[in-house]
């Protein structure tokens, strides 16, 4: 006979997933070597949730900042990592007052948020990166989410340049019939 289970948060729900899919031998770490391989060493991670991403980043030397508005994602965050800053707000809304070398949207943060809330996210995401900054995104792009048209016109308003798209975190191309886009975008001309 066993005890009674023990209820567990949404976000260690979340992290027991994917800690599962690691202890089978699966690489689930393909964001965050995306993300390494551009060479920052500050990231804001927007809409963190459990901070799977930045804690493997803070992990490899990159100083990391969370923000999520879930207090159950970010409660796992901050017990999995607490040398890491987690600050719960909307990616929308913050203000921090500092500058980022990149700003990560994973996970299809983009499309979680309401659509007239969307384009008022990417313009402030921009305020967070230094000139020369990247805003890395990577969402699903099927017929009622986020167009990357929207996306691309969004980003360009706020100074952002295209300078790279997949269709996966492992950098397999992308094309037309894509169903998932990874984007970076870089801040003013370097």
């Amino acid at each position: 006979m066993t005890g009674p289970s023990v209820p567990r948060s949404r976000g260690d729900w979340y992290d027991s997933v994917y800690d599962r899919r690691e202890a089978a031998g699966e690489n689930v770490h393909g964001e965050a070597e995306f993300v390494h391989s551009w060479g920052p060493t500050s990231l804001l991670d927007a809409g963190c949730g459990t901070g799977r991403v930045g804690r493997e980043l803070a992990r490899r030397g990159v100083r990391v900042t969370g923000v999520d508005i879930d207090p159950e994602m970010l409660e796992t965050a901050r017990r999995r990592a607490p040398d890491v800053r987690w600050i719960r707000h909307d990616v929308a809304l913050v203000q921090l007052r500092e500058l980022f070398d990149a700003v990560l949207l994973a996970g299809n943060v983009i499309n979680f948020l309401p659509p007239a809330r969307r384009q008022l996210a990417v313009a402030n995401m921009a305020t967070h990166i230094r000139h020369g900054g990247l805003l890395i995104d990577g969402h699903s792009i099927k017929p009622n989410e986020t167009q990357l048209a929207d996306y691309d016109g969004w980003a360009a308003a706020c100074d952002l340049e295209l300078v790279g798209r997949w269709s996966t975190w492992q950098h397999d191309p992308f094309e037309e019939s894509s169903d998932f886009s990874v984007s970076v975008f870089r801040k003013g001309r370097a």
